[in-house]
């Protein structure tokens, strides 16, 4: 203990640090594994008093409601237990990289112990380049002890980490959290499958011929459905005609008087064609006697 209170200030943290995670680790331990094992034992007395085994049986039935004998059982139980017991898996998750924190931890001191050396060291040296060597000889005990204890902090926490190390390793062999668990994950799914599912319903077929069967009950209700939507469909083609039914008739009438103008229009087309040809005729008429007049007129020019 005198050790201790001699060295420096960052020794001392560290430590406890190294400590107090040591602590947290070894609660974590116990109850993450206590927890495991209670929930283990609960699936053949009370599962239905627990939220997490409640929860997990609610999941299943509404799986094996669709899916039948298919129904993927791990899946679903993974699903509950991150969802349900995510602090005891982050407590686990802790635990596993538990040893590796407190080396490093232990690491971090040794460094930290020798630096403070090395600077106790440094200095003591630098007295010696000095004129005033003589009178600072009584110090050289001093900072000799110095340095020493900055030697102290590096091995003492690389002790603390290792011996937090290897206990928790120990302990975590013996009360193993992720066995625990593999227990309680192999149990729930021979629960689910042997105990739960048989006294599930499903829509799921199974066998052969009732697959047959939800085929043609399948089949006859698309029959019914189709049937129903066609008559509807018809219906409502009917009504839509019996209310388009003027708006038909006023155009059937448009039609009519449209072609009986055509008719009228061809009539006059045909009059006025012919007026047209009557016209020409008369033109080449005209321009025939104006040449023979013309003709005549010179001929008198040509006898005179």
């Amino acid at each position: 203990m005198s050790r201790l209170k001699d060295m420096p200030a960052a020794g001392l943290i560290v430590i406890v640090v190294i400590v107090l995670l040591f602590a947290a680790a070894l609660a974590m331990l116990f109850y993450v594994w206590l927890r495991y094992r209670r929930l283990t034992d609960m699936i053949d007395d009370e599962p239905e008093d627990n939220d997490f085994l409640r929860h997990t049986v609610n999941e299943f039935a509404a799986a094996y409601k669709q899916f039948g004998q298919d129904t993927n059982t791990p899946g679903i139980i993974e699903d509950s237990m991150s969802s349900e017991l995510s602090g005891l898996l982050f407590a686990e998750r802790f635990l596993n990289n538990a040893v590796s924190i407190f080396v490093t931890l232990g690491l971090f001191g040794t460094f930290l112990g020798l630096s403070l050396s090395v600077a106790s060291l440094t200095q003591l040296i630098g007295y010696s380049n000095t004129s005033e060597w003589l009178s600072v000889l009584d110090s050289v005990g001093e900072g000799l002890m110095s340095a020493l204890s900055g030697m102290g902090v590096a091995f003492y926490t690389s002790l603390v980490g290792a011996g937090c190390s290897i206990l928790l390793t120990i302990l975590r062999t013996v009360f193993s959290p992720q066995g625990q668990r593999e227990k309680l994950v192999t149990r729930m799914e021979l629960w689910l499958d042997h105990t739960v599912a048989p006294a599930l319903e499903t829509d799921r077929a199974k066998d052969d011929e009732e697959l047959i069967h939800q085929m043609i009950s399948a089949l006859d209700a698309a029959s019914g459905s189709m049937e129903k939507t066609l008559q509807t469909a018809a219906g409502d083609l009917r009504a839509v005609l019996e209310s388009s039914k003027p708006y038909l008739v006023a155009f059937h009438q448009t039609v009519e008087k449209f072609n009986a103008g055509v008719h009228d229009f061809s009539e006059v087309d045909y009059n006025l064609r012919g007026t047209v040809e009557r016209f020409d005729v008369a033109i080449r008429d005209l321009t025939y006697a104006l040449r023979q007049a013309s003709g005549r007129s010179a001929d008198k020019e040509r006898g005179q």
